[in-house]
């Protein structure tokens, strides 16, 4: 018996699709802002910051970094609420995506920073900088532009593994694709459509943030 491909549900069940597109999106630029921000935040614990703050910093990437992404989530979800810290299942997605991305891109950021010369330090102190402005300036730039390729695809990465927030009901992309085989029983086109529409986002996204490093680092562009 042929198989008879059957694309003719896109007609009733688009509003689902760009609905889970638009949460996949949105847990991606959240994700992103604030993971990275922590991990600039790590990336300075481990490499500069003081004695013993370092290891409370190391310990939460050890962990992040060696348990799966999906069982944190379900801690979050499922666990966190048994000391009374409850969330819905999109706060949840949300803080897992930024909690995970957090610990990778601050490693990828640490990397950055110890490639840093430490004359260019010197060189912060000797231009009467405050700390905070040497990092800024004349740390944490520099330090972003030899990385940024390695965090663009950590940001990708993340941004594909967010398909399992959909096990704890949160309506992304996938979570769509679920629902509509579930009603049609179309599951190839289902997740042929939705594998297609990652793979476009995937592909947009690697361009925004190659633009972003272009905005960012311009001189590093024009090179």
């Amino acid at each position: 018996m042929t198989y008879q491909f059957d694309f003719s549900w896109l007609a009733d069940y688009w509003p689902v699709l760009l609905k889970g597109l638009a949460i996949t999106v949105e847990l991606t630029l959240v994700g992103a802002l604030f993971g990275v921000a922590l991990g600039v935040a790590c990336a300075w614990a481990r490499a500069l910051g003081p004695g013993w703050l370092r290891p409370v910093a190391g310990l939460y990437v050890e962990l992040i970094r060696n348990t799966p992404f999906l069982i944190q989530l379900f801690f979050i979800f499922f666990g966190l609420p048994a000391i009374g810290l409850r969330m819905s299942e999109l706060q949840a997605a949300n803080l897992a995506m930024i909690v995970n991305l957090g610990a990778y891109s601050g490693e990828i950021i640490r990397a950055g920073i110890q490639a840093t010369p430490r004359g260019q330090f010197e060189a912060g102190v000797s231009l009467a900088m405050t700390r905070f402005e040497t990092f800024r300036h004349v740390v944490l730039i520099p330090s972003l532009q030899r990385i940024w390729p390695a965090l663009s695809s950590q940001i990708v990465i993340v941004m594909l593994g967010s398909a399992v927030v959909s096990q704890i009901a949160a309506e992304d992309l996938t979570f769509a694709a679920n629902f509509i085989q579930s009603r049609n029983f179309r599951a190839f086109e289902a997740y042929f459509v939705s594998t297609g529409v990652y793979l476009l986002l995937a592909l947009l996204l690697r361009q925004a943030l190659r633009g972003v490093g272009w905005a960012l680092f311009p001189r590093r562009a024009a090179r």
